[in-house]
């Protein structure tokens, strides 16, 4: 099936139709590229066993709760995105602040299918405020100040530097937790040009603004506050 169609939009012109139809066929097969990596990432064989089965604190109940007990309502995949937020930080990250912002909206849809969470090395004091001034009520947060969780997933270094990390991990049918994907893309050499962009099929903000002719601009962040 070819990229043409029949619809055209009010005043357009010939040349913009025939440009139109290239770009059009070239978001087919981005499409179809996408659904082939996907299929790739599904075939993954089973990833290495957590070192231990991680005690976070649920800054929800303030109770610790472990990995895999994380998972829940029968679903047997987890993913769990390391905010940084330390607890010396004065603010958190505006770039995961923004990514958030959209999971939030999103966290019920997604948990129709699997558990998701957000991890952070801040106190469940300090991440329970921030949510509550982002009105983030439908994600899952969890303190993992009190473990190696951050350092064995890539979400911080030797020098207590924080990183974002987007970890998905498997339930299997004799319990055992393993690790299935991480967002390996931030540390793999950037393209010219572009940052990390390790889950921008996440983020609304990136996709939406590459939909406009000025698209997502080379100094474009997002921000804490907007006046």
């Amino acid at each position: 099936m070819g990229a043409h169609h029949d619809k055209s939009f009010p005043g357009e012109s010939s040349s913009y139709r025939v440009q139109r139809d290239t770009l059009l066929a070239a978001e087919k097969a981005l499409r179809v590229q996408s659904e082939e990596v996907a299929a790739l990432r599904r075939a993954l064989p089973q990833g290495g066993a957590p070192s231990e089965d991680y005690e976070l604190t649920d800054c929800a109940s303030g109770k610790p709760v472990k990995l895999s007990e994380l998972f829940e309502g029968g679903e047997t995949s987890l993913a769990v995105y390391s905010f940084m937020y330390a607890e010396d930080a004065e603010a958190p990250c505006p770039m995961c602040t923004s990514l958030l912002d959209g999971l939030n909206g999103q966290a019920r849809h997604i948990g129709a299918r699997m558990n998701l969470a957000v991890a952070a090395k801040a106190s469940p004091e300090k991440l329970n405020a921030w949510a509550n001034k982002r009105g983030w009520s439908n994600l899952r947060l969890l303190s993992s100040g009190g473990n190696t969780y951050n350092v064995d997933y890539l979400a911080e270094d030797a020098d207590g530097n924080q990183w974002p990390m987007m970890n998905v991990f498997q339930k299997n049918t004799d319990g055992a937790v393993n690790h299935f994907w991480g967002s390996e893309l931030f540390w793999a050499e950037w393209e010219d040009g572009q940052h990390a962009r390790h889950v921008d099929q996440l983020w609304p903000m990136w996709n939406v603004l590459d939909l406009s002719p000025e698209g997502r601009g080379a100094d474009t962040f997002p921000a804490l506050e907007y006046e």
